[in-house]
């Protein structure tokens, strides 16, 4: 399964957004530090969730990172937009 499709699995099963929209950036970051190569390292996660909105900043980050659980290991860099 593509590290995209795992992120929308487990953000969706976590929090039940009414809006999720995750991008694959890694071609902006091919041959940067991070980039190994497998064309899944960087990725932008625009989510929208009941759950998250009552949290601050901070724990919405944290939230949203222990739901993706390990894939933070197989991720370089995540952009968040969280509301």
């Amino acid at each position: 399964m593509a590290v995209k499709d795992e992120i929308e699995d487990r953000l969706t099963a976590a929090f039940h957004p009414s809006v999720l929209e995750v991008v694959n950036e890694s071609y902006k970051h091919a041959g940067h530090a991070g980039d190994d190569g497998t064309g899944e390292s960087h990725f932008h996660i625009t989510i929208r969730a009941e759950a998250l909105a009552a949290m601050n900043r901070i724990a919405r980050h944290r939230a949203v990172q222990k739901a993706l659980g390990e894939l933070n290991q197989r991720i370089h860099a995540i952009a968040l937009d969280i509301g």
